[in-house]
Parts: structure tokens; sequence; C-alpha cells
């Protein structure tokens, strides 16, 4: 099984589809269709039926159930394109027998995977590690989520013996720029509950997420010339600093862990006469995500009070919710993937992720969707990397859940 999952791992890693979050279209890049038709003729051959690409980019497919009792619908999902972070053109490196040291990545450029940087490594000393050249990211984000689908459906359909109920596939555009399920019809896909797998290194198992908002702050300031501005020039980008300096600095992503929420300025532009800024704001907690948002106002109305104006004006969009809220109804189906992990040999993480999934908007549209993981570390840059026997182990408990949802 190990080789047929780096085939097709590396067929698709070299397949370019990095989103584009500038882009007005859905995908946000039409490359991301080359994989999705490519996957489209795989599910064929391999004996999925209600294949389909729609016009979106969405790829579903149907292995329908053998057994007659009835038994749950059960969806997995992964996304094919790879984040805008770092370019997409892969030339996949396979490093078997890891010995240990740090892997060079570029001799040319002398970039590596140094242990000291990242000790994990040691934890696959004499497995099969897949990087990328040092150049791009890998890709395993989340082309090694669709390789474990789809070897995992190939299984299933080459060993009819194997009885499973109906599953259900999905691979989806745009989860990078956070619009994978914009257009998904979880009607139409009707599954009783789903995994992405999406997750990271081995046993990473996933249902709660950040609630998600993003704010963007325009000020005006007033341009006077220097020599004459006393008591009448605003800097707009003084008043951005000022604005910035206000927010709790205990409260940035790179101080904070665990389900500690943060606001996070991502962009920046200014001069004297106007500035902008924006922030994600995130948190686990409703009640304290709901308090980031006040207390990011309350400063826009300190600095307007201040000023005697409103030199700032602001835009507030909430981005997506935590799923455990949606999840614990249905507990057993974390319970059940953790099973199933513990029943292949794979030691469950059961944690909070300090991001988000399509699994997350799915939950809320209605479809239930806890994370898997896929083995994969270092996600959107050059030191990316993924054990083979981790793309295996992903495998098993795909396939250990649909046994145990027989039962």
């Amino acid at each position: 099984m190990k080789q047929e999952i780096l085939n097709r791992f590396l067929k698709y890693v070299q397949i370019d589809t990095q989103s584009n979050e500038n882009s007005k279209t859905y995908p946000s890049t039409q490359k991301q269709f080359n994989l999705a038709q490519l996957l489209e003729k795989e599910l064929i051959e391999i004996g999925l039926q209600d294949v389909e690409v729609d016009k979106y980019g969405y790829v579903t497919a149907t292995l329908p159930s053998n057994i007659e009792k009835g038994v749950p619908v059960i969806g997995f999902l992964a996304h094919m394109d790879t984040a805008p972070d770092m370019r997409g053109n892969v030339r996949p490196q396979v490093f078997e027998n890891y010995n240990g040291d740090d892997i060079l990545l570029n001799k040319e450029s002398n970039i590596k995977i140094a242990v000291k940087d990242f000790p994990e490594l040691k934890d696959y000393k004499g497995q099969t590690i897949i990087t990328a050249s040092g150049n791009t990211l890998l890709g395993a984000d989340d082309k090694a989520g669709i390789a474990e689908i789809m070897i995992a459906m190939e299984y299933l359909t080459t060993n009819p013996e194997i009885k499973h109920g109906t599953i259900k596939v999905a691979f989806t555009p745009d989860e990078e720029i956070g619009k994978g399920v914009d257009h998904f019809d979880v009607k139409k896909f009707s599954a009783d509950y789903a995994y992405t797998l999406d997750g990271g290194p081995i046993g990473e198992l996933e249902y709660e997420n950040f609630n998600a908002a993003g704010i963007a702050i325009q000020i005006q300031g007033r341009n006077i010339h220097p020599g004459y501005a006393k008591g009448r020039m605003i800097n707009a980008i003084l008043v951005a600093t000022e604005l910035n300096d206000m927010l709790p600095i205990e409260q940035r992503p790179e101080i904070t862990n665990g389900y500690e929420g943060f606001f996070h300025i991502i962009k920046f532009m200014g001069t004297v006469e106007t500035a902008e800024i924006h922030y994600i704001i995130r948190d686990h907690d409703k009640e304290k995500f709901e308090y980031k948002k006040e207390l990011i106002k309350d400063v826009i109305g300190l600095i307007n009070k201040k000023y005697n104006q409103e030199v700032a004006k602001y835009k507030i969009e909430d981005q997506y919710y935590n799923m455990r809220e949606k999840i614990e109804p249905v507990y057993h189906i974390v319970e059940q993937a953790k099973q199933a992990m513990i029943e292949v040999g794979v030691t469950p993480n059961i944690k909070p992720i300090r991001g988000g999934t399509d699994g997350a908007r799915l939950s809320y549209m209605g479809l239930p969707c806890p994370n898997i993981f896929t083995g994969g570390h270092n996600y959107h840059g050059r030191y990316e990397f993924i054990p083979l026997e981790s793309m295996e182990k992903a495998v098993q408990v795909i396939l250990k859940i649909i046994e145990k949802s027989t039962k």
C-alpha cells in the first residue's frame, strides 16, 4: 500500500493548484481544475459512482453500500488548493530510510530542515520522508489528504468482500483562502457526518477551532506642510500605530498558545494622509471572541474621541465559528475516529485547531465534520515534510472508521 500512496501523492503535488486570495472568480484559479479533472478520471477508474466536477470545481463521488442493513452515510473530504504563501511548482524529493540527521533540501542554496529547529524529525528515523526542493511548499496540505482518501476508496473497490455503508467523497477548491465551501451543496452531498483529512502530524484529531473575524480599519489623517503643521496635522501613520499599541500585547499570536486567542495585525499601508490596517481576531471561547470584537471597537472609539472627529472607520466581518458547538451533540463521531486510531496502532492527540478548516463551516451548514491527521509537518512553507508511514496510517484510520460504522 505504501508504494501506491507514494505514487499518487507525488503525482498530485506536482500539479500546481495554488489559490489566489485576490481573485474574484470561483474557484480562484482555473489551474485547480487540472487536478479536479484528473481526480474525476481516477475516481471513475477505481469504480466510484456519480462522479462529477461541477462548475465551481468541486469533485464529488459515491461508493455505494454493499450491505443490506442501514448504516450511516459517511463523507471524507480534502482540499485541492495549496496556500498562496509560497509558490507551488513542486519538485518533490523522497528520502528513504531517513537517518535522523538534517535533511538537505537544496544543495545550491544550502537550505535544510535542521533537527535543531525541527526536533520532531527524529521521531521518524528509519522512515520515508517526502519534502519539496527548498524553493516551494510541498503541498501535503492537503494533497496528502486527497491521496489517502483515494487509496482508501481504491482498497474498498478492489476488496469487495469488505462490508461498508455508502461512502461520499469530496475534494474542494480554495480552502486556503477561506472560501472552500462557499458553494458546497451539503444537501446534495447527503452524508450523515463527515471527516476532513486536513490535519497535521500523526494522531491529530480535532473537533474544536477558533471563532474568527476580520476587521479592516480606515484612518483619515490631515496632511499639512510639516513646517506649519503644529496643532493642525493628523498623521494617519501615527494614529494607526497608536491604535495598535492600545490593543493588549499579551494577546498577539506570537505570545499565545492552546486555547488562548489573539489580535493579529496582518496588513498595514499608510501615508500621512491615509492609512489602512487589517486584523484577524481569533478565540475558541465565544464570549471571549465577542469581547475581543467589542474591545477593538472601543479602541477605535477612543481614538475618534481623542481627535474629536471620526478619523477611524472600520468594517468587521465574522469568518467562521468553533465547530465544537455542532460536534458535541454527535460526539460519538469523534469517539469513533479516536477508537479507529487506537485499533490501528495510532495514539490519538485530541487538540483544538489554532485555525479553521472546511469542516468548521460545514458543521454549521448541517454536516458535522471533525478533522483527522494527514501526517504532514510545517505546512505553507519550504520546510514542509511528511513521513510516508504516517500517510499509510491515515489510510488505515479511514478504513477502520468505515468498518466501525457498520457495527
